[in-house]
């Protein structure tokens, strides 16, 4: 069967695959701007984007904006017509002048999870940036949209579904995570999918839905396809490909993983996160590593009480320390077993069979 293209009002891509946001430094312009010329919406983590930036330590907002803009730029160069959108977590401080900032850089859509993104709406005022919540369940779903079509008179362009098996940060408890490992989330994205057609009658448009967390190859899109849904959101397997941004020590981190290997860990975000486990995740399970210099990177952390710095633990993983930092994945890492490149990937996403050579 052959995939069909997604289209979000007037924009439209090939494939109804899009790369999830990856950060600190997994999904930039060289991940998101491969996908985007592959056909499918390539995504760009906002999340301390300036960390390679020469003053990030000290003029951290600064940087991360620089850094985004300059992403943006390389982005779009590489996708040439493609899609290119920018994920920004709520949590995070500065959040409204990252996602103005997107916007006003010509990122074509901007995903924002972790929270509710209550503002978002006025952010993208005057651009033609289309806005998708990510959300994990009904009420979620539910209560972002009414708040926007209440204060804003808007509604969402794309709603993006995060289940539990999902990579990094998850909207769930791990009584929740736990409940659902051997599901694919299916009862939930049908309840979901009702609240959307409300808010799709009231506003007269179409808002296409996708979900992301487990998704791994052809015939898991081709299931969540059949449920209603638009398409899907993949990151996992965007790691081990060679235009991802990551290191290789981070890339090879998944190739070498098993399965007993993913867990589960507690965030500063104050959410549990998945993780593959290392001699970095050991530790903090013992023992509280103190913050000796704080970024101010999330709206909920308290550096005197916090079990340990995300982003320096984020930023020493993707530079390849990956024992000494949190290397951030999804449930099903553990299958994936070389590197790839992102076209021979998309070749074996909407193909169904996998290109021998690279």
């Amino acid at each position: 069967m052959t995939l069909p293209k997604l289209h979000i009002g007037d924009l439209t891509a090939s494939f109804p695959i899009i790369q999830g946001g990856m950060g600190i430094g997994v999904s930039l312009s060289g991940l998101a701007g491969a996908v985007a010329k592959e056909g499918g919406i390539g995504v760009i983590s906002a999340a301390q984007i300036g960390f390679n930036e020469p003053d990030f330590r000290t003029n951290t907002v600064n940087a991360n904006i620089r850094a985004l803009k300059d992403q943006l730029k390389k982005a779009r160069e590489k996708a040439k017509s493609g899609i290119i959108g920018v994920n920004i977590m709520w949590r995070g401080r500065h959040y409204e002048d990252y996602a103005r900032t997107a916007a006003e850089n010509g990122a074509d859509i901007i995903f924002s999870g972790a929270g509710l993104p209550a503002d978002l709406p006025v952010c993208v005022e005057g651009t033609d940036t289309k806005i998708a919540p990510i959300i994990g369940s009904p009420k979620a779903a539910r209560v972002i949209l009414k708040l926007w079509a209440r204060h804003h008179n808007r509604t969402a362009d794309l709603v993006v579904i995060e289940g539990p098996k999902a990579g990094g940060h998850l909207g769930y408890t791990r009584e929740q995570v736990a409940e659902h490992a051997n599901d694919g989330y299916e009862k939930e994205i049908l309840e979901i999918l009702d609240v959307i057609k409300e808010f799709e009658e009231k506003f007269h448009k179409k808002i296409p839905v996708v979900f992301g967390g487990g998704v791994f190859d052809k015939k898991d899109i081709l299931h969540y396809l059949s449920l209603g849904l638009s398409g899907v959101q993949m990151a996992t397997r965007f790691v081990a490909t060679k235009e991802c941004d990551a290191s290789d020590a981070f890339k090879n981190m998944y190739v070498n993983s098993k399965a007993k290997d993913v867990t589960i860990v507690q965030s500063p975000v104050h959410m549990p996160g998945r993780a593959l486990l290392n001699p970095f995740i050991c530790a903090v399970r013992e023992r509280r590593m103190p913050v000796t210099n704080c970024f101010h990177c999330l709206k909920t952390c308290d550096p005197g009480t916090t079990p340990y710095c995300i982003t320096q633990a984020l930023i020493r993983a993707v530079k390849g320390d990956v024992d000494n930092g949190l290397v951030f994945c999804g449930a099903n890492a553990w299958k994936i077993d070389k590197i790839t490149t992102v076209h021979n990937l998309f070749v074996e996403l909407t193909e169904g069979q996998e290109v021998v050579r690279d």
